[in-house]
């Protein structure tokens, strides 16, 4: 099995679908770091001062604002009720929330990025994986080789886990290396406020508890971690069932798509809280953020995700196993 996964490892190498996501995160994130900046910039600018604060109070007013508009939609309305209470759960306990630093950065680069940017990142890398095999003309050489096809899908799998790990653990670390160039290194040991519960509409506070900002940051990544692994499972099975990597890839982009417009307005079609890209925005959990579906939970989407991947699972091997390599 450790040749296999030796094999297919060199295989995605030589693909070059690691330099290409490494090269978008690259891209990407010094961009995202410099809209951040101008961001608390403008803010600053705006009120004449950097006390974070004063910042946060003006936040506040500001969606209080909103609110009082006539014409907000009802879930909005929500969403912005819970935030404001937040907010001021953090000013009444004098705890920043958006504390500059690399940390804080890298914090909230997961809560953007785990329902569609890195998804989109771990199909790139998954997509092809088995649907290769047909455009390069290796399928028939690959299945009737003296190995049981489930061990050939097997290290394809492993192979898959582990350039998830290393795509996740390396948004980490370049998003804390290039905005700690901006905002500074500190912050690991930044309080942070999680165990907020959504109760109807309001926010519970009462399971509050604090944690350092490390430690919040490696139960986030571990969130987005699992996220990736299931969007890379479920591309895998696509890219079994599908011999075009394109047709693939257009598969799990619009399925990815339409999971970020569904979130935004399913709110009263409670059966899609079991479709899987309704649950990929796992880390608001952790924030206490309204979730998109009343009832959903942390629980309820590790389940929902786990048998989607479950399923995927199921349908790639028996599909895989009993291909015929003659077609």
């Amino acid at each position: 099995m450790l040749g296999l996964v030796r094999n297919e490892t060199m295989k995605l190498l030589r693909r070059r679908r690691f330099l290409v996501v490494l090269l978008i995160l690259a891209v990407l994130i010094p961009i995202f770091t410099y809209a951040q900046y101008r961001a608390v910039q403008t803010a600053q600018e705006r009120l004449g001062t950097s006390d974070w604060r004063a910042l946060l109070q003006q936040q506040i007013v500001d969606t209080q604002n909103r609110l009082a508009s006539s014409r907000l939609p009802e879930e909005w309305r929500q969403f912005l009720k819970i935030r404001v209470q937040q907010q001021q759960y953090y000013l009444d306990h004098d705890i920043n929330p958006n504390a500059p630093g690399g940390p804080s950065f890298a914090r909230g680069f997961m809560d953007q990025a785990v329902s569609l940017f890195l998804p989109m990142m771990i199909v790139v890398l998954a997509v092809d994986l088995v649907s290769a095999e047909h455009s390069e003309g290796t399928i028939k050489l690959l299945l009737t080789r003296p190995v049981r096809r489930w061990e050939v899908l097997t290290s394809k799998l492993l192979t898959l886990i582990l350039f998830v790990s290393l795509t996740v653990l390396a948004a980490l670390i370049m998003a804390y290396l290039i905005s700690g160039l901006v905002f500074g290194y500190s912050g690991w040991d930044l309080p942070v406020l999680t165990g907020f519960r959504i109760v109807g509409s309001e926010l519970d506070t009462s399971g509050v508890f604090m944690v350092p900002q490390w430690q919040y940051l490696f139960m986030q990544y571990g969130l987005g971690w699992f996220v990736s692994v299931i969007v890379g499972i479920i591309s895998l099975m696509v890219s079994v069932l599908v011999r075009s990597a394109a047709a693939g890839m257009g598969i799990m982009m619009a399925a990815l798509i339409s999971g970020t417009i569904l979130t935004q307005m399913a709110s009263s079609w409670e059966s899609a809280k079991y479709l899987f890209v309704v649950n990929l925005q796992i880390t608001d959990y952790l924030a206490g953020t309204l979730p998109p579906i009343k009832g959903m939970t942390l629980p309820f989407s590790l389940a929902v995700l786990s048998v989607w991947g479950a399923v995927a699972l199921l349908v790639a091997y028996a599909v895989f196993i009993r291909r015929d390599v003659t077609s």
